[in-house]
């Protein structure tokens, strides 16, 4: 009994973090970057990353980790889920940074 409340529990915490990962109306989300051009400093207006796009290392190495700690727990209690834990979290290290790394991509915003 207790396992299944725990694991529902985490289910649900790792499903609440896709809230923050959807993308949302690009007119709240502009900023302006500086850029230097032939001697001179200009202001142009950038699209902001989604929430997802500027965390996604973090989000990814927890995913790993809870995926993990479940399966770990699921298996071999405990003890199980704090290897578990450390073999998710190696293998969404692996992943976010050696076989998918992160490229920044600025989309510029035109307003006429």
């Amino acid at each position: 009994m207790k396992k299944s409340v725990i694991t529902f529990l985490i289910m649900f915490l790792l499903a609440g973090m896709f809230v923050f990962s959807a993308p949302q109306s690009v007119g709240a989300q502009t900023y302006y970057r500086k850029v230097y051009r032939n001697g001179r400093v200009t202001y142009v207006r950038t699209a902001k990353p989604s929430y997802y796009r500027r965390h996604r290392n973090r989000i990814n190495m927890a995913a790993g980790t809870v995926g993990g700690a479940v399966l770990g727990g699921l298996i071999g209690g405990r003890r199980g889920a704090a290897i578990g834990a450390g073999t998710g979290l190696a293998g969404s290290a692996l992943y976010t940074y050696k076989f998918n790394p992160k490229t920044r991509r600025y989309v510029k915003v035109r307003r006429y």
